[in-house]
């Protein structure tokens, strides 16, 4: 021992607790310290739940707490979902998963993992497994007030709610939305927010949903993981990042139609240059500031034969960001910006004006180019 001392200060402080207190009970003080005494409650409500025509799970929660997105929700595509809460534990979300794996329905992983759990009774979660079968656990120490309800493919919960309306209004609100799973997850939280919401305030959401390689490049399978760590009305602000999102998923759609026209036959051509049409236009329905959905659009409406409408999508990408005459034109070929679609809209006299003022970095008034185009 006093080798080691002589090596680590912080050696010597180890093997002197060892030497007084003995190996079992310095075991004991770090679980101790692994677990506060007073845990932080993760008050909360949360909606977890199954597409299944989609096959997709997700998540969605508010709470007065910071960053309720890192501690609540767990899921993985083609396995299941769980939000863990009150007393929260993350270690519940790999294991719960596990047992999903291992054809465990939602009820029975819940079980299991509050079997041998001291802090059972302050545990709340929620869970839908691979099949999409709800379970919800309240434990009889959570914050009043405090419950879970289920419906089909989905379960939702809270503590330290403002009343039982506040699941009421998720239910039915989630029941009655129309859209994809984020778009109706997001829209229950709305609405038991709505419905009072947790009692003491607000601060934080998220909400996430996986599919089977949905992800980034297909690599892997966040669909939507978008989190709001402290805002004053973190659902109106989540779904502003959930429309942006959607606006990334309809110009993806509309990029992959046009890569398929260049293997396309004529018959096809019509409706691959319709379908990547109105998919640029959602894109821009729901993102107008993204400078890339507006490029999109100037280039399918061009194929679609609407130069005018091409040129004022061009018009407002350069209005977002100036910068682009100035960009290498490979840069802007890489980004979707080819020399074949600018010197198409190069034609019209106004917008080259606009075009080459960029490039030599003259200002350019935006009330002027509005003007000359209204003109």
């Amino acid at each position: 021992m006093g080798v080691f001392c002589r090596f680590s200060q912080y050696g010597a402080v180890f093997c002197l607790a060892l030497s007084f207190v003995g190996p079992t009970t310095f075991a004991r003080a770090l679980e101790k310290r692994a677990e506060p005494a007073v845990a932080p409650h993760i008050s909360t409500f949360s909606i977890v739940a199954y597409d299944q025509e989609s096959k997709e799970y997700g998540i969605a929660v508010q709470s007065k707490f910071f960053a309720v997105g890192s501690v609540v929700p767990f899921a993985e595509a083609g396995t299941g979902a769980l939000a863990t809460q009150a007393v929260g534990n993350p270690l519940f979300g790999p294991r719960a998963l596990e047992l999903f794996k291992e054809g465990v329905d939602a009820k029975a992983a819940i079980e299991k993992l509050l079997a041998n759990d001291p802090s059972r009774e302050s545990r709340q979660l929620g869970a839908v497994d691979t099949n999409g079968n709800p379970a919800t656990f309240t434990g009889r120490d959570c914050l009043p007030w405090a419950g879970g309800q289920i419906g089909e493919h989905y379960t939702v919960q809270g503590n330290l709610l403002a009343g039982p309306q506040v699941l009421d209004a998720m239910a039915a609100a989630y029941e009655s939305a129309r859209g994809d799973l984020a778009t109706r997850l997001v829209h229950a939280i709305s609405a038991g927010q709505a419905a009072g919401g947790d009692a003491r305030g607000r601060e934080s959401a998220a909400v996430l949903v996986v599919k089977s390689g949905a992800g980034y490049l297909g690599l892997n399978d966040r669909l939507v993981d978008l989190h709001v760590e402290d805002h004053p009305t973190p659902i109106r602000e989540l779904q502003r990042l959930l429309d942006i999102r959607h606006g990334q998923l309809a110009a993806a759609e509309s990029k992959t139609y046009l890569r398929q026209l260049k293997r396309s036959s004529e018959a096809e051509r019509t409706r691959l240059i319709r379908s990547a049409r109105q998919a640029s236009e959602r894109a821009i329905a729901v993102n107008r500031a993204s400078d890339l959905n507006w490029w999109l659009a100037a280039q399918t409406r061009l194929l679609d034969n609407d130069q005018e409408g091409a040129l004022e999508a061009a018009q407002s990408a350069l209005l977002l960001s100036p910068s682009w005459p100035r960009l290498p034109e490979a840069t802007r070929t890489e980004l979707g910006v080819s020399p074949a679609l600018v010197a198409a809209l190069r034609e019209d006299d106004g917008f080259r004006r606009l075009w080459d003022a960029l490039a030599v970095q003259r200002p350019v008034a935006r009330e002027s180019v509005i003007n000359e185009r209204a003109e």
